[in-house]
């Protein structure tokens, strides 16, 4: 059911059925008015005119009057022009019972049966006037589908369901939304199940039956309670042990309120927001003729009233209240989310217990990107909870079946865990108290207008080493002492990393996490970041070797020193590896300072200054790239940079011992 949150997935039952009804449309101008918001004309039969307007991950739906159009067109609204503009709209279809709209178009004038114009032999020779454009527009399908669910997506596939575009070209671990790839159309439509594969698959869920409606039947919350009320059974009930006296009614229920859905919509917004038909539960404040009038009035103002109202002056201090209102509900939010997570971890203990256990055995033999790769192929429940997996920092989120995904850290106990979102919901009832104590005392802070651009890189926890990322996007980490050398080995070196070692005593611990393309700029840091770099040699030997094959453990009679390792078995030398970095001002997607291997660094930073081994200090050496830099950074940016740019930054980056700047 339609909440401030979203449409629901029975919202887009009922709006595909109130599209459909007005079939035939023809798709007129479409319009994005921000990265989220899309008008598209429709036109109708008799000039009748529809307005269809899509917030994507949120609703679609038509209103009475779409905002202005944009003076400039967005890129993307010029493709789908091209593609479909024109086009007549042949189908409005759901995928299954899902918050997915889909509009089947016909683009083209398929050719008459009596018209030689249009024969394939015709189109084909170019002295034929039966070749000309008009004759030869051969019809072509194309679909548009337009995603309600988590951030959203309008794609745009062939008749195959084939990508040729989409807003957010994305991957995850179970699909791809790329060009070229298939759209996945498999799912289950509850409306079409016979009542034995209704009652098998809820015999499976060991939850009560409000909660197995709503994830095995997805038909989700709401909707759930409404169908257990017209059935008259409770939401409580548990669906493992159910006779069929009790889920007969159940399954009937959810099969006519489905069917109602199509067919006889009877529109209302009530408490808990815009609804497709009255509920049993609660009284209607107004009925509305059409569906797509109750989300209109239930839902905030489209972007073009938004931008008028945001333009009427208020005086400072109003701003500044009406800021402190809207942080304080972002807070609220925050808070109990938080603590709902928390409940849902420990609501799922077994579950959450068994996928720590796994992951952190499989990734003391494997790499994070062979883990994800087997999971992608994995038919398990267990797998199949994982919706992703983040290796920068050894965590994965998991779908429990309840109102909010988790993120799980795998070399973390279950309680700290749990502990994360504590931290977090208590960090957020500070920031609330403290918004409070501010609207109390009605004290008035001086505005400060933030810098347009993009803000500071987020700290990481492998900030602290010395770090660079490949040109391929994996993370490369280098011990700057004897502690930092233990810890890498010890907590971060995982199956599928790779050690790497300069051919010199006492040179640092370097770990590559994970597979990659691009381990010449792996050695190379390896190289540069070692005590070759103080010797003056402009080249030196790295070896690589597995996880497997370090150890702390001497031979009889030898002694390992603090920082030291055992390397055993065959290993790997990359000879005469040439040594030198580069640093450099990252402007996107956040500001930084970088360093590393030329070759990993340039192409992210918009100025870079390279160093090789030479006669400058350290100190000396980060004040001369400093300079350096600012010399060539423009007036414009100097501002912005100078929350990041300066001397400790830079000198993270430099290599121990004397360097050079190399001329450019």
């Amino acid at each position: 059911m339609a909440t401030t949150p979203g449409m629901s997935g029975t919202d887009v039952t009922a709006m595909t059925a109130e599209l459909s009804s007005l079939l035939p449309l023809w798709i007129g101008k479409i319009y994005q008015y921000d990265n989220a918001t899309f008008g598209i004309r429709l036109n109708g039969e008799e000039k009748a005119r529809h307005l269809l307007y899509i917030v994507k991950g949120v609703r679609a739906h038509l209103v009475s009057t779409l905002p202005d159009a944009p003076k400039n067109p967005s890129g993307f609204s010029m493709y789908l022009r091209k593609f479909i503009e024109g086009g007549r709209v042949l189908a409005v279809e759901q995928k299954t019972v899902e918050r997915v709209l889909i509009l089947t178009i016909g683009k083209g004038r398929p050719a008459r049966q009596d018209d030689k114009a249009g024969s394939e032999a015709g189109c084909d020779r170019q002295d034929d006037k039966a070749g000309s454009k008009a004759a030869c527009d051969r019809p072509q399908e194309f679909r548009l589908i337009i995603e309600l669910f988590d951030e959203g997506n309008l794609i745009l596939t062939d008749s195959n369901y084939v990508i040729v575009n989409a807003l957010a070209q994305k991957r995850f671990r179970e699909r791809e939304i790329v060009g070229g790839a298939v759209y996945s159309m498999e799912g289950q439509d509850p409306g079409s199940l016979s009542y034995e594969e209704f009652a098998a698959q809820i015999a499976e869920d060991e939850a009560d039956i409000v909660r197995a409606l709503a994830t095995r039947m997805q038909l989700g919350g709401p909707t759930s309670e409404e169908v257990c009320a017209i059935a008259g059974v409770s939401k409580s009930m548990p669906s493992k042990f159910s006779t069929e006296a009790q889920l007969r009614p159940v399954y009937e229920a959810m099969i006519a309120y489905l069917a109602r859905l199509k067919t006889s919509l009877d529109p209302v917004i009530d408490d808990k927001g815009a609804f497709p038909l009255p509920s049993l539960l609660r009284e209607p404040k107004a009925h509305y003729p059409t569906f797509s009038a109750a989300l209109e009035a239930f839902y905030p103002k489209l972007v073009a009233e938004a931008v008028v109202e945001a333009k009427v002056k208020l005086s400072r201090e109003e701003r500044i209240r009406k800021q402190q209102e809207e942080a304080l509900v972002k807070f609220e939010k925050k808070i109990v989310e938080a603590t709902e997570c928390s409940e849902i971890i420990y609501s799922h203990y077994g579950e959450v217990q068994e996928t720590i256990g796994v992951l952190a055995a499989a990734s003391a033999k494997m790499s994070w990107q062979d883990i994800a790769k087997v999971l992608k192929g994995a038919d398990s429940p267990a797998a199949k909870r994982i919706v992703s997996v983040n290796p920068a920092d050894a965590s994965v989120v998991l779908d429990l079946g309840e109102k909010h995904k988790v993120t799980v850290f795998v070399h973390e106990s279950l309680e700290a865990n749990v502990g994360h979102y504590y931290d977090t919901a208590k960090k957020f009832r500070n920031k609330k108290e403290g918004a409070l104590r501010a609207m109390e005392r009605a004290i008035v802070h001086p505005e400060k207008r933030k810098a347009a651009g993009p803000g500071k890189m987020k700290p990481k926890w492998y900030h602290r080493f010395r770090w660079m990322e490949t040109s391929d996007g994996v993370l490369v980490i280098g011990g700057r002492n004897a502690d930092q050398n233990e810890e890498l080995v010890k907590k971060y070196m995982e199956g599928g990393d790779t050690f790497l070692h300069a051919d010199v005593f006492g040179a640092s611990v370097v770990i590559v996490k994970g597979k990659t393309e691009k381990m010449d700029e792996a050695v190379q840091f390896a190289a540069s970041y070692s005590r070759m770099w103080s010797s003056g040699s402009a080249a030196g030997d790295v070896l690589a070797a597995a996880p497997s094959q370090v150890s702390k453990t001497a031979e009889s009679g030898e002694f390992v020193a603090h920082g030291s390792f055992v390397i055993r078995g065959e290993r790997t030398y990359f000879r005469n590896v040439p040594m030198e970095v580069a640093i450099g001002i990252q402007m996107e997607p956040s500001l930084a300072v970088l360093g590393g291997t030329p070759a990993a660094v340039e192409p992210r930073c918009k100025i870079s200054v390279r160093l090789h081994p030479g006669t400058f200090e350290g100190n000396d050496v980060a004040k001369k790239v400093l300079r350096k830099l600012k010399e060539v950074i423009p007036e414009s940016d100097q501002k912005m940079l100078k929350a990041v740019l300066n001397t400790e930054a830079v000198a993270a980056f430099v290599p121990p011992g004397g360097s050079d700047l190399v001329e450019s």
